[in-house]
């Protein structure tokens, strides 16, 4: 399985930090976010990985090089400007060679095992379009992405009745059909894409009941770093 790693944000929460940096190499505990999941996919297996980047990216491809000092091969899709989540992805297609692919957002952190990647894939089933990784809604997204029902695999709507609402983790398997539609370099949201494809349960979702955290601000940064000090000593990645 190949990984594509999203890191083409601005990060305008986390200014200044994202002033003279982006933000993928703002240094939680004793590492850049982006090293903690690069070293995270590596330990899976996952070795071949694409990297997206627009502001200052330049910055991630010299502070990252080949990928070879962390047993990867790294390569890079730039984007000026950047095309958002799914127009970055549909631009990054090719490297997939029309195989389900893991996406992980730059700048989360958990202790999610990536192992489980396979599984997610191996579960898809021929009408699926993605499997997604959803964590319990945190304080600064009370009201979730999409709706878990208990009787089914497949998500939907979070204000389905019956089902409860959870946030997308910034981590799901996906298939390349999921975005073949958008336009070569065209900017594109993917709450389109998988709202339209939930609608037709074609989604299926997994909680990750552990440690997640979406480092979009100079707070949510301290917090990691309060947790990475808390772990010191054990094995947290």
């Amino acid at each position: 399985m190949r990984a594509m790693i999203l890191a083409a944000g601005r990060g305008e929460r986390m200014r200044p930090l994202t002033d003279i940096r982006p933000k993928p190499l703002i240094q939680a505990g004793d590492k850049a976010l982006i090293s903690w999941n690069i070293e995270k996919l590596v330990q899976a297996g996952i070795c071949d990985i694409i990297i997206n980047h627009a502001w200052l990216g330049q910055q991630i491809v010299d502070y990252l090089g080949n990928g070879h000092a962390y047993g990867a091969t790294l390569h890079y899709s730039a984007e000026n400007p950047a095309l958002e989540t799914a127009g970055g992805i549909a631009q990054a297609l090719p490297f997939f060679e029309d195989q389900p692919f893991l996406v992980i957002n730059a700048d989360i952190w958990t202790d999610w095992d990536a192992c489980q990647a396979f599984d997610m894939a191996a579960q898809l089933m021929p009408q699926d379009l993605a499997s997604l990784l959803l964590v319990p809604n945190p304080e600064h997204h009370p009201e979730g992405d999409f709706g878990v029902q208990s009787d089914s695999a497949y998500l939907c709507p979070k204000d389905r009745p019956n089902s409860s609402a959870y946030t997308l983790s910034g981590i799901g398997v996906y298939k390349p059909e999921l975005f073949a539609s958008i336009p070569a370099k065209q900017s594109a949201k993917s709450a389109t894409l998988l709202h339209q494809a939930i609608a037709q349960s074609r989604i299926k979702g997994f909680i990750h009941p552990g440690y997640w955290i979406d480092v979009g601000t100079v707070e949510r940064l301290h917090q990691l770093e309060q947790h990475l000090e808390s772990k010191q000593g054990s094995r947290y990645t």
